[in-house]
């Protein structure tokens, strides 16, 4: 029985992948407690006092408060994340539509200005001046 005895863990492979499995766990760790923070934030129903409970209890006890968090508010989590991003993107369209409705009001008058002046309804002098209004 004085032979020498080899464990998984001498193997440099398997040292490998416990350190990466290590810290694939630390960053999700990570990952989930900024989620958490940022829930905590992103809760308008909530006043001050409770989210600085919440986040003081996040922060001090961060294994037992995110599990608690996740058990007691985890459930409407997702629905704050999705009511977010369709406000953002609600924002956004209405963002785009004001932007291409300015823009292209200026574009259908310099058409309408060309197709004036290629008819001959308008002289060269009178349309740099139409032209000159509507870009400035």
């Amino acid at each position: 029985m004085d032979a020498y005895l080899v464990l998984a863990y001498d193997y440099p492979v398997l040292g490998a992948f416990w350190t990466v499995m290590w810290i694939f766990l630390w960053i999700m760790w990570l990952m989930l407690l900024f989620r958490i923070i940022v829930d905590i934030f992103r809760d308008h129903q909530m006043n001050g006092w409770v989210k600085a409970g919440w986040l003081l209890f996040v922060l001090i006890i961060p294994f037992l408060g995110a599990l608690v968090y996740v058990c007691v508010r985890g459930k409407e989590m997702g629905k704050r994340e999705i009511r977010q991003a369709q406000e953002q993107q609600a924002a956004m369209d209405a963002y785009i539509r004001e932007t291409a409705g300015s823009g292209g009001g200026g574009a259908d008058e310099l058409t309408k200005l060309s197709e004036l002046k290629a008819r001959g309804d308008l002289s060269e002098s009178e349309f740099q001046r139409a032209k000159e209004k509507l870009l400035h």
